[in-house]
């Protein structure tokens, strides 16, 4: 699991703005005469002291994290429905290939009219898809879904045939027949230019099955 890698550098004001405030403090205790400048010095360190701490809890909150990512469970492969056209197989390894090497997906499946047409990625055990409550409400709405962090979803349990820690799950419409359902290994790691560019690969697969 990869941590934030600007975790340091956000805490930095708030570490270097408490240190002052506690030198500031140490040094009013042991100064047994205190003088104006002595004064006016110690009123600036703390200005500078809450002006950093408040800076770092700043960061704290609008810098953006690096969401986590973990190693999916399941073993790598890459299977197509045998009885697929040579086109239409071509066409899914093209466009499964571009998802798995230029968005966060590990995992994908193809199911269409009932069937499995591609599986590849990290794959779990179970192979087959049973339509759930989600898989329906994306084929009677055409309507895309993306749950950001599978884990929070109680409709995690019909996603049995991804892999077990999926972090995140995007099921988009392929026609009014079929859905493409992409796993992810970090959560809400999908960007909407992702979204926009899944739609427009499935929509070109909803073409090339139509056909």
């Amino acid at each position: 699991m990869t941590t934030d890698p600007n975790r340091v550098l956000r805490r930095l004001p708030i570490v270097v703005g408490g240190l002052g405030a506690i030198l500031l403090l140490i040094n009013r205790l042991l100064t047994t005469e205190l003088t104006q400048s002595q004064s006016r010095g110690d009123v600036l360190g703390v200005i500078l002291s809450a002006v950093l701490i408040l800076t770092g809890l700043i960061w704290q909150q609008v810098q953006p994290r690096s969401p986590q990512t973990v190693e999916l469970i399941g073993e790598e492969g890459f299977i197509l429905a045998s009885d697929l056209p040579e086109a239409v197989k071509t066409e899914l390894a093209w466009a499964s290939h571009l998802l798995l090497t230029n968005t966060v997906t590990r995992s994908l499946v193809v199911f269409s009219q009932g069937k499995v047409l591609l599986r590849r990625g990290i794959l779990a055990t179970k192979s087959e898809v049973t339509l759930g409550p989600i898989l329906k409400r994306v084929l009677e709405t055409q309507k895309a879904i993306y749950l950001v962090a599978l884990k929070v979803y109680p409709g995690q349990i019909e996603f049995d045939y991804l892999p077990e820690n999926t972090q995140g799950v995007i099921c988009q419409p392929i026609g009014n027949q079929g859905v493409l359902i992409l796993a992810a290994n970090a959560p809400r790691s999908y960007t909407k230019q992702d979204e926009k560019w899944i739609a427009g690969i499935a929509d070109k697969l909803a073409v090339s099955l139509g056909n």
